[in-house]
């Protein structure tokens, strides 16, 4: 841990970037005008300008463009899929994150492969300063350091923005990525004020003003508004840390780390100078006892009774010692912030508690006894927009070409906001360029789900991406999304000729790493003598029969050809004689044991790009294969389309929750109908028998036609049914 414990300047922009950025381009005219510098608006920025779109990025300080305004970290489950799926599709987070990482893990590596998410610890200002290099050196793209307090909106489209100055910045499309400053207020203790949220390198009650004025003019446009808070935790001394302490347990980074990038996979990471240490520390019943009596304390909040309504999957330290009473501790990750500073991140302590609480509850804890706050935490409550009244493009229904992205539509999370900046940023380009729209879906990414998610079914807290959210996730791995989405992204133009072509050569490697294991091939008994489950007078098996087996690995596989391999070149066969052996005793205890502890080096028939793709394809190829048709069903099932002005109201058996809602979410098809919740199978059959009525339903024409419409039906029933449930 002592890498972090040395001071030096962190690396700031360069003062003649921001003179240089401060002013207005001469033609006060853009294509795209993005609003905000945050994970969203970067995303949203570099998209359009990819397209070819002159976009203009609109933010209030330009040295903050690309902070991580909370956790210094990237990634996890989920979250690292959708940061994949960023790269696949040209994005910044994962080159960035690559960058700047400190700390690199692999969450659920000893599970399924659909679970696995990438995640790293990242240097702050390594990060931003990677953002920031993106951003400025992107070519299409202008920065200007301003305030938008309005909207220029004439016969129900956007025409532009307002500036702060009264200066009018036309554009044909505008994309809000507001975060947390529309009408943003940061509560500490019982003390509160408006702002969007403290400034990391500034003094400590330095705050950057919030987003009043847009927020007022969202109103005024008739879009549904309302309340969400987060949070972030006090920040630490590392210096005054016990890192000796025997109740901190250390999390060391992984050695050989995967790249969030596929154009990083083949590079040595880190590409930061070093990586660091994480630990793990716990609370208890001190700790516990200080929480239950400061609870007083504790901001009151504009919404869900005085306690705010926030982030149920990342909860603050007093809720979690609320809701579950029988624990007695919780886990505490201390993370550091960087390598030129000692800011430690106490991640899992959250709480806006006044300022002496929360300095007892970090000295509660084992290993901080004497730990001194460098910054408090603190809270804030900002406005979101509804996101039922948006397209699954992101564009505002009732105001066209204004698109709206990450926190204002109840995310939470840097993940979430930048792909949703990603998808309204391209889709705002193509609406300039007389393009059709770019939707992906439920089946196609993770990107899918969390837009559908959210224009179909909305949120009533911050929404935050899990694997179980997707109903076919064996299909939307980390490690394939360039495979899914970077053809995508070659036939929109968002995506570079290096990126297409490290595709095609990943591709490559997969085809012969399979064609490799299925060539090299040994008697069962060989195989059998190494461990796998055989009959050792079986027929002959292949390195790719024998990996689709259960419990098989690829390293495993790779270690016992390994080890034949050498037999054969100590009795002088040649190596292509491997097929052609015949049985062998079993392999010495020795080597059984080398083998099965891993400690053998064998060379690799699957080069290291594709060797989660050929694993996952041999060992689950009926599973990939029923997904493939499920996707595919569901697929023919959207083209049962409903009507764009449908009256839902003048429908016979609907409720008027249902008419209520289905007139809010105008879902395009039976399949988004049946998603919405509240809508039961049998308004869904009720749906159907409409539009079979009205317009005739020649969807599944042919023999058979009858039983076919009622086993779709049946299915669509079946599936909103489980929706429900």
């Amino acid at each position: 841990m002592r890498s972090v414990l040395r001071r030096h300047s962190a690396p700031r922009l360069e003062r003649r970037w921001r003179r240089a950025l401060s002013s207005l381009p001469s033609s006060s005219h853009a294509d795209v005008i993005v609003v905000g510098g945050g994970h969203a608006g970067c995303e949203a920025a570099t998209a359009a300008a990819r397209l070819g779109a002159r976009t203009l990025l609109v933010t209030q300080r330009t040295d903050t463009v690309g902070e991580m305004a909370c956790n210094p970290s990237i990634g996890g489950v989920g979250k690292g899929h959708l940061v994949t799926e960023i790269d696949a599709l040209g994005g910044i987070m994962g080159r960035c994150a690559d960058e700047a990482g400190i700390h690199f893990r692999m969450l659920n590596r000893s599970k399924g492969p659909a679970v696995r998410g990438p995640r790293a610890q990242a240097d702050r200002d390594l990060y931003k300063a990677a953002v920031q290099r993106e951003i400025f050196g992107c070519e299409n793209l202008s920065v200007v350091e301003a305030s938008v307090d309005d909207l220029v909106v004439a016969d129900g489209a956007v025409g532009g923005v307002r500036l702060a100055g009264g200066e009018v910045v036309r554009a044909r499309a505008v994309v809000i990525t507001a975060g947390t400053f529309l009408r943003g207020r940061v509560h500490l203790g019982r003390q509160s004020r408006p702002a969007g949220r403290y400034v990391r390198d500034g003094a400590w009650d330095e705050v950057e003003p919030p987003a009043t004025a847009l927020a007022l003019t969202l109103e005024q446009l008739g879009l549904p508004i309302a309340r969400l808070k987060t949070g972030t935790p006090p920040r630490l001394d590392g210096a005054t840390i016990d890192w000796e302490h025997p109740s901190l347990e250390v999390q060391p980074s992984e050695e050989s780390p995967a790249a969030f990038s596929f154009l990083h996979a083949q590079a040595a990471l880190p590409l930061a100078p070093r990586l660091v240490d994480c630990y793990r520390a716990t609370t208890n019943a001190a700790t516990h006892a200080i929480v239950a009596r400061s609870l007083h304390t504790l901001p009151v909040y504009e919404t869900g009774g005085g306690a705010g309504v926030g982030v149920r999957y990342c909860p603050s330290l007093n809720t979690k010692v609320a809701r579950f009473p029988e624990r007695d501790s919780h886990v505490v990750w201390l993370e550091p912030e960087g390598l030129h500073t000692t800011t430690v991140y106490p991640n899992g302590i959250a709480g806006a508690f006044d300022v002496d609480v929360q300095q007892r509850i970090v000295r509660s804890i084992g290993g901080l006894e004497r730990a001194e706050l460098l910054r408090p935490g603190y809270d804030v409550e900002y406005d979101f927009v509804e996101p039922r009244c948006l397209r699954h493009t992101l564009e505002v229904r009732a105001c066209a070409g204004l698109y709206l992205a990450g926190q204002i539509i109840g995310t939470t999370g840097y993940e979430e906001a930048a792909s949703l900046g990603l998808h309204a940023g391209l889709n705002a380009a193509l609406r300039c360029a007389g393009r059709a729209p770019f939707e992906l879906g439920r089946g196609e990414a993770y990107l899918g789900v969390l837009v559908d998610d959210l224009v179909t079914r909305g949120t009533q807290e911050p929404y935050r991406m899990f694997t179980s959210r997707a109903e076919h996730r064996l299909l939307l791995r980390a490690d394939n999304a360039d495979e899914r989405l970077t053809p995508r992204g070659a036939a929109l133009g968002c995506v570079s000729a290096e990126r297409v072509e490290v595709l095609h050569a990943k591709r490559r490697a997969i085809d012969e790493g399979r064609a490799a294991l299925a060539r090299l091939r040994l008697p069962a008994a060989v195989w059998a003598g190494h461990g796998f489950e055989l009959q050792p007078h079986g027929n002959a098996r292949s390195a790719e029969q024998v990996l689709a087996m259960p419990g098989a690995t690829l390293a495993q596989v790779e270690r016992v050809v390994h080890l034949e391999r050498h037999k054969l070149h100590h009795r002088g066969a040649a190596a292509e004689d491997l097929a052609d052996e015949p049985p062998a005793e079993p392999a010495e205890a020795t080597e059984a044991a080398v083998a099965d502890s891993g400690s053998v080096a064998a060379p690799l028939l699957v080069a290291p790009v594709a060797r989660d793709s050929v694993e996952v394809a041999i060992k689950y190829s009926d599973y990939v294969e029923r997904q493939e048709r499920e996707v595919a069903r569901l697929r023919r099932s959207q083209a049962v389309a409903l009507p764009s002005d449908l009256d839902y109201g003048a429908l016979a058996g609907l409720s008027c929750e249902e008419v209520e809602k289905l007139s809010r979410a105008r879902p395009r098809t039976l399949e988004e109908a049946g998603r919405i919740s509240g809508v039961t199978p049998a308004s869904i059959i009720a749906l159907l028998s409409h539009v079979r009525g009205k317009e005739g339903w020649r969807h599944d024409e042919g023999t058979g036609r009858k039983s076919r419409q009622k086993a779709a039906r049946q299915a669509l029933a079946q599936r909103a049914a489980e929706g429900e449930r």
